[in-house]
């Protein structure tokens, strides 16, 4: 249940090996367990997706299949779970990171209007920038081994319903 369901939701292979952005990977992107979906590539999977979903970076996805590859785990899967953030849900994710990092840093709120300026960036990494680098980095990790533990009890939990299902019909 867990697999299709995932399935479901995964771009094709095909139209990943495509991207002009992977294309540095060469042909690492041809090892099949990249591209293999069970129990132990998709909790890993989605550790390297969410932890990536959290750094405030760009080229979030290039950095995802860069840790996926080595680590053998899904690749599309990696990919598509670094969208969490998005331009919707960017706002709110990463001032809750900073918020974090406020509170791990034990430093106070310092007040902010963003304007998109270079100005206004350069001061403001003097700034905010400290706490919310540590609050991003402190959420990533925690995603990671939420969504690595979350997706490995889900995935258990689905294979042990479909024996029980199986084991009534008998």
């Amino acid at each position: 249940m867990a697999k299709k369901t995932i399935q479901r939701f995964l771009p094709d292979h095909n139209k990943i090996k495509e991207q002009k952005s992977l294309k540095i990977f060469g042909n690492l992107l041809h090892d099949a367990n990249l591209w293999h979906l069970n129990r132990r590539s998709a909790r890993g999977a989605f550790s390297v997706g969410l932890f990536f979903a959290f750094i405030p970076v760009p080229f979030q996805m290039v950095l995802a299949a860069a840790l996926a590859i080595p680590f053998r785990v899904n690749l599309p899967l990696s990919i598509a779970l670094v969208w969490i953030t998005n331009p919707l849900t960017m706002p709110p994710i990463f001032y809750c990171s900073y918020l974090v990092g406020v509170f791990a840093l034990g430093q106070e709120l310092q007040p902010f209007h963003f304007e998109p300026t270079w100005a206004w960036l350069s001061e403001s990494i003097s700034t905010i920038g400290p706490a919310f680098i540590v609050g991003s980095l402190i959420c990533a990790c925690i995603a990671a081994v939420i969504g690595f533990f979350g997706i490995d009890y889900l995935w258990r939990r689905s294979v042990n319903k479909a024996w029980e299902a199986r084991n009534q019909v008998d």
